[in-house]
């Protein structure tokens, strides 16, 4: 008899189930499905436009793809549904969405169809700068603590900035909905009945504190709207990772092809829930989720304010330690961006005769060039600035260019400036007084690109590790899930012990390159100047260009 849990993560793009033997941590199956609608950032499924940095949603997708990839993750793997042990899921954060008294999102009521605001709102929709900017403003003003948490920046992908906007921009929204749930706690409502909300995602993502709650003389001075729509609608049970968030019902049942009763776990964030994806962990520990975008989690024992970070969570990530979160908005998105919009096309024949992708034969040509050779420097601000800047309103920015830069020595520019941003990260970390003791590093870049790997690892000089499994995210999820279980229906008491068993670094380990890295080492002091000279420049040219696109765009929308 195999017993297993089976974790579910929600990426950006596309929904992946993974089943996993407790006991061993062997991968049994899995099973992905990419979103129907993808990303709206254009216009909504009835062709009603969008503003400029919009980025939404069809909550819809979710559900259909939990119903495919659990199911087809037990017809792959031949498993017995009654030997599910625990289901844990994950999601991007901040991704949420306003529902009714029944739990349906607004957005899939005719009345609310075309209305931009009633959908869920992706992580990566932006359009709430100017509300996090105020909030950041006020918060600093009044000496707020929490603020220190948050290494004394506001993000427009929190939760609160987006609520703020849809109240000053859609107050009708808010009078409709019973609450805003976060797209994960969402799932699990749907799977369980359970009013369970994760104190991890809202403690990242919300400004909340497991003594204190949320901030609410703060909010008042604010906005006493704004206070009103925390008390009533934010509301639920917070559970803390690992916790049972409660059991499959009929509903649950149904769309898993697992029996009622089965223990399902809070929700938790896809990047945090990698942690224990490399075994089992300790303060100084960091791990690097590389995909679309990327993001830092560092393991602490005692709460310390470090610059432009995304939070410092107690218990956050795993029981015991602070959880510190940071990280880059672009990542992955350079590598399409240049593949989607430059690769000449005598370049998309040489892949195409030779049966490799684009971003392959470019790695390859990029790994012919040494650090320097094009005199290329970039800014890795594609799609704005997380960490140390928090600023969505930043672009991305290439110097250096002449009539005989080729393609490839681009794609390596935009590797290397994700290096340095990273760099950026863990000197905030180290000149905070919470040193990075060991470098993980997992996610679709980690797995299929040595190149990225041996830059990050020059740049950064340090060791990389890389998780063993290639689905770090679900494997968390089903650690989680396991939990939750408990031994006594066959999992785990703690995520260290399931930490232990399941998860661990393969044999691969990056070393940084000392001649790479001395060359890299003057190209981060020139990467420093450009970041301070565009990044702290309150009113500098890259906003007002934006405010000058902007302006356009929406007259031409």
């Amino acid at each position: 008899m195999t017993q297993y849990a089976i974790g579910v993560d929600f990426g950006t793009l596309s929904a992946r189930a993974l089943a996993v033997e407790i006991g061993t941590g062997r991968e049994l199956a899995s099973a992905s499905m990419d979103y129907p609608h993808g990303v709206m950032s254009r216009a909504l499924p009835d062709g009603t436009p969008l503003r400029p940095d919009w980025a939404l949603q069809h909550p819809g997708d979710y559900a259909e793809c939990l119903r495919a990839v659990v199911r087809e993750t037990l017809r792959r793997a031949q498993l017995d549904p009654a030997n599910a042990a625990g289901l844990g899921v994950d999601f991007t954060a901040n991704t949420f969405l306003p529902v009714n008294a029944h739990g349906d999102p607004l957005c899939l009521q005719p009345e609310w169809q075309s209305n931009p605001h009633a959908w869920a709102k992706l992580w990566k929709h932006h359009a709430a700068q100017p509300f996090a900017t105020r909030m950041e403003d006020a918060a600093r003003a009044r000496g707020e603590q929490f603020l220190e948490r948050y290494g004394g920046k506001v993000s427009p992908e929190w939760m609160l900035p987006k609520l703020w906007q849809i109240l000053e921009e859609a107050p009708e929204v808010c009078e409709a909905a019973d609450c805003f749930i976060e797209a994960g706690d969402w799932i699990v409502r749907q799977l369980t009945g359970s009013d369970a909300r994760s104190a991890s995602i809202a403690g990242y993502k919300a400004f909340y504190d497991p003594q204190s709650g949320y901030p609410m003389d703060y909010l008042r001075a604010l906005d006493p709207r704004l206070a009103r729509l925390t008390e009533e609608k934010l509301q639920g049970r917070m559970l803390p990772p690992g916790a049972r968030a409660g059991v499959l019902n009929a509903r649950g049942a149904e769309w898993t092809g697992l029996p009622e009763g089965v223990p399902v776990a809070v929700a938790n964030i896809d990047a945090h829930v990698s942690m224990p994806a490399a075994g089992p962990t300790e303060p100084g520990d960091m791990l690097m989720i590389l995909g679309t975008s990327a993001c830092h989690i560092m393991l602490g024992s005692e709460q310390r304010s470090v610059p432009g970070i995304c939070g410092a969570v107690l218990d956050g990530v795993l029981p015991g330690m602070v959880g510190y979160e940071a990280g880059q908005n672009c990542c992955g998105d350079h590598f399409h961006w240049i593949v989607d919009h430059f690769a000449p096309a005598r370049y998309a024949q040489e892949a195409e005769r030779r049966g490799i992708s684009l971003h392959e034969l470019l790695t390859e040509k990029a790994a012919a060039l040494k650090p320097g050779e094009s005199g290329l420097l970039a800014l890795d601000w594609w799609n704005g600035n997380r960490s140390v800047l928090v600023d969505a309103n930043l672009t991305g920015l290439l110097l250096g260019m002449t009539l005989s830069t080729r393609c490839e020595e681009i794609y390596r520019a935009l590797m290397e400036a994700v290096a340095f941003g990273a760099r950026k990260i863990l000197d905030a970390f180290e000149e905070s007084g919470t040193p990075v003791r060991k470098l993980y590093a997992c996610g679709g870049i980690a797995q299929k690109n040595p190149l990225m790997m041996q830059i990050l690892a020059d740049v950064l000089r340090r060791e990389i590790r890389i998780v063993r499994s290639a689905q770090a995210s679900a494997l968390g999820s089903a650690m989680f899930g396991a939990v939750a279980a408990g031994s006594a229906q066959g999992g785990y008491d703690s995520v260290t012990d399931a930490a232990r068993e399941m998860g661990g670094v393969d044999a691969r380990i990056y070393a940084p390159d000392p001649e790479n890295s001395r060359v890299y080492d003057a190209l981060y002091r020139e990467y420093s100047l450009l970041h301070d000279a565009f990044g702290r420049d309150q009113d500098g040219v890259m906003k007002r260009l934006r405010r000058l696109r902007d302006a356009q765009l929406s007259r031409s929308r």
